[in-house]
């Protein structure tokens, strides 16, 4: 009963991992077919959230299941309840995604990003895909240090937000209102994407420490 108690705790934190993986493909996808004017790969991230939300039901079934049937205390029950909130995280990863894909979708075939940004907006995609796949393995990996660096990382998003609204704001932008609306939810997708992905490993840091981010003592103490 035991091996059988621990197999589902492993169960769920698979589902995690498999949904941090997919989040982090859909966001780099939904780069190029914004970036690119790709219709069908667009369409090919929409339709592939459905999958992310499938996982995050079958992990809050399997996580309920536990707590009704486990009990678990202590460690065990931060566990369950740290996956849940990670999961959520995870799928509104997945839905940020999806916009950016739609918006990619509503353009086409013309593309939302002017050629002027298009470089800060692959960086951005690039960087948020980077920042899922370091939250994916400090989920294998419990690594508390690994955690604490990727929201470091995550400064780099907060850097390239600011670029957008520097050129969103030069009296030299001559794009329209339309596009700016464009940019501006672009960069709040990918911004938010990033938030997200430091917030599954703020919740490992508390799951392994017991403790939140901002209580633990400054690095190198």
């Amino acid at each position: 009963m035991r091996e059988a108690y621990h197999e589902e705790l492993d169960a769920i934190s698979e589902g995690l991992v498999e949904m941090a993986n997919l989040v982090g493909s859909a966001i780099g996808l939904a780069t190029t077919a914004l970036l690119d004017a790709d219709l069908q790969l667009a369409e090919s991230v929409i339709s592939a959230d459905a999958k992310v939300d499938d996982l995050q039901r079958d992990l809050e079934n399997r996580a309920i299941a536990v707590l009704a049937r486990q009990q678990p205390v202590a460690t065990d029950l931060r566990r369950v309840v740290t996956s849940l909130r990670m999961s959520a995280d995870l799928e509104r990863s997945g839905d940020l995604a999806q916009h950016v894909a739609k918006l990619a979708r509503m353009r086409h075939p013309q593309r939302a990003v002017p050629r002027d940004l298009r470089r800060t907006v692959l960086e951005m995609g690039q960087l948020a895909q980077r920042l899922m796949a370091q939250a994916a393995e400090v989920i294998i990996t419990q690594d508390v240090k690994a955690a604490l660096q990727l929201e470091q990382d995550d400064d780099r998003m907060d850097e390239l937000h600011r670029v957008i609204f520097q050129h969103l704001m030069d009296e030299k932008w001559q794009h329209g209102v339309e596009t700016a609306v464009d940019v501006t939810l672009v960069g709040r997708y990918y911004e938010r994407f990033a938030d997200h992905a430091v917030s599954v490993a703020h919740r490992l840091i508390y799951l392994v420490t017991g403790e939140h981010t901002d209580e633990l003592p400054p690095p190198g103490q």
